[in-house]
């Protein structure tokens, strides 16, 4: 099912204030409950508000669950380092910081889980969390071709293409590497990480 747009809503308009205390319900919840035991029931009684106000905002408990762990990624930002390596370097430790966090780990590994079995949850994952968090991928690249570091395109669908590119190879290396092999992200392993971005684009750009 998908959400129910703002537009669509009559009546009082939405609290912030209860929207934030029931996202952060719901990330309590996760780390407590885990995915299979938390319902909208105990989210609600966290938050202090009625069951009936996460109706009127989210459809169910995926739609509940993926914008709980979309606002812990939106926390991140692209540090000005000066130079793209630095840049990557920067993002990959915020990456894996709020990786590290009990409610981000235990939400992301629970909606991916359930995405494999729901089509539309998989889609929800990938315009709440996914694509908002590309535009930092966006901003990266905009910002080493002003310094000269990587040669500006001309073609919009090519551009496209390594935007989604170099956003897997980030985001993937550093889910896998902190999720499922269970290594430390440290600044050594995002140093190395960067330069291999960084020699790869630059490579690519001058072959």
């Amino acid at each position: 099912m998908q959400s129910r747009s703002p537009a669509s809503r009559t009546g009082r308009p939405r609290s912030a204030t209860a929207d934030a205390a029931i996202l952060a319900a719901t990330r309590e919840a996760l780390v407590e409950l885990g995915w299979s035991k938390l319902t909208l029931g105990d989210v609600a009684t966290r938050a202090g508000v009625a069951k009936t106000t996460l109706y009127r905002r989210w459809a169910g408990k995926n739609e509940l669950v993926v914008d709980a762990v979309a606002e812990l990624f939106d926390e991140l930002e692209l540090p000005d380092c000066g130079s793209l390596a630095a840049d990557i370097e920067g993002v990959v430790l915020q990456f894996a910081a709020i990786l590290a966090r009990p409610e981000a780990r235990s939400g992301l590994m629970a909606v991916v889980a359930e995405s494999t079995r729901d089509d539309a949850l998989r889609e929800r994952i990938r315009e709440s969390i996914v694509n908002r968090q590309k535009c930092l991928v966006v901003e990266g690249r905009t910002r080493a071709q002003a310094r000269g570091e990587l040669l500006p395109e001309t073609d919009p669908s090519e551009s496209a293409r390594a935007v989604d590119l170099i956003f897997d190879m980030i985001a993937g290396a550093v889910v896998h590497r902190a999720l499922v092999s269970a290594e430390p992200v440290d600044t050594d392993w995002a140093q190395s990480l960067a330069r291999l971005l960084v020699n790869g684009l630059t490579a690519s750009a001058t072959a």
